[in-house]
């Protein structure tokens, strides 16, 4: 089903894409490698809706200003600039990563202070997006107090493992929403999510697996990712070439715009690689998460989000 006006990149440039995950190689065979196929959001919720139940993500090109997110990635680098962890006399929308050494403990304080500020609230709160959520969710939505920000400099060894967020939000409802915005230009070298193409079916089958396994144990256990029927923190797998393998799909990845944003299915299996930007540029990105205000909301969600929140 293509409602697009945008182009794809073409299966024949694989073969140029180097992308590693946790010291793994992604291959480049064109049964495990692909693209995200991008739609306008003038399209209209209903269509929205249906790709979203079909592909378990939708890839919205240029739904924000471009502006408000170059404005909101240097607002939020240069608050953590004090770290070392920009190359001097640089503008900090360009996000150049320093050479050196950086202090990380105080760049993680600083972040916890950007997700805190009014700043960063009144974006992710922006009507551009609560409009479009209030129709997605069929009623009036609820953004979740809790809202994660991450930074990756250049050539950092690990990467997100293959997950599905619901593992994180099973004390609420199952129709939430995540709403992942690359702050900035995010080209496919800087490592920005990748989906396991069709793993929304496959997210829903394994958390009925857990929810079976699980029956036994205590309400807060049976809620949390942690518990000992899941792998550790609710990953899926930190082999991302072993998955595609396994589930005989493919990978599917972007080379992401400053005011694009994906909506995806909490089943949905996805992941990041290794940033290997070539030139040296800091990858910033922002998940939030939406649902019908009328439905069950898991209350740790309730809170501000910390480093150290187990969650």
């Amino acid at each position: 089903m293509s409602i697009s006006c945008f182009g794809k990149a073409s299966t024949d440039d694989l073969s140029a894409v180097a992308l590693t995950a946790n010291g793994k190689a992604l291959s480049t065979a064109p049964d495990r490698l692909g693209y995200l196929s991008p739609t306008d959001p003038a399209v209209g919720v209903e269509a929205i809706r249906r790709l979203y139940a079909t592909q378990g993500y939708v890839w919205l090109k240029g739904l924000l200003r471009r502006r408000d997110v170059i404005d909101l990635r240097g607002f939020a680098l240069s608050h953590l600039a004090a770290s070392g962890l920009l190359k001097p006399e640089t503008d900090a929308s360009l996000g150049m990563a320093s050479t050196g050494a950086f202090d990380r403990q105080l760049a993680d304080r600083r972040l916890m202070s950007v997700v805190r500020s009014s700043a960063y609230e009144g974006f992710c709160a922006q009507p551009r997006l609560s409009r479009l959520m209030d129709a997605f969710v069929g009623g009036l939505s609820y953004l979740h107090k809790r809202k994660i920000m991450r930074f990756t400099m250049p050539g950092t060894a690990t990467a997100t493992p293959a997950h599905y967020d619901l593992v994180y939000l099973r004390g609420g409802t199952n129709r939430v929403v995540t709403v992942w915005i690359p702050i900035g230009d995010t080209s496919i070298d800087m490592g920005g999510l990748v989906y396991l193409e069709g793993s929304h079916a496959v997210g829903a089958t394994m958390e009925a697996r857990f929810s079976s396994e699980n029956a036994g144990l205590g309400p807060e256990e049976r809620i949390s990712a942690y518990n000992r029927n899941m792998s550790e923190g609710g990953w899926v797998s930190k082999e991302l070439p072993a998955m595609a393998e396994r589930f005989d799909t493919r990978w599917l990845m972007a080379d992401y715009e400053a005011g694009d944003v994906v909506l995806h299915s909490p089943y949905m299996i996805h992941a990041s690689t290794t940033n290997r930007s070539v030139d040296g540029l800091i990858r910033l990105s922002t998940d939030i998460r939406y649902q019908n205000v009328d439905d069950e909301i898991d209350a740790r969600w309730g809170n501000h989000w910390s480093l150290d929140d187990m969650l």
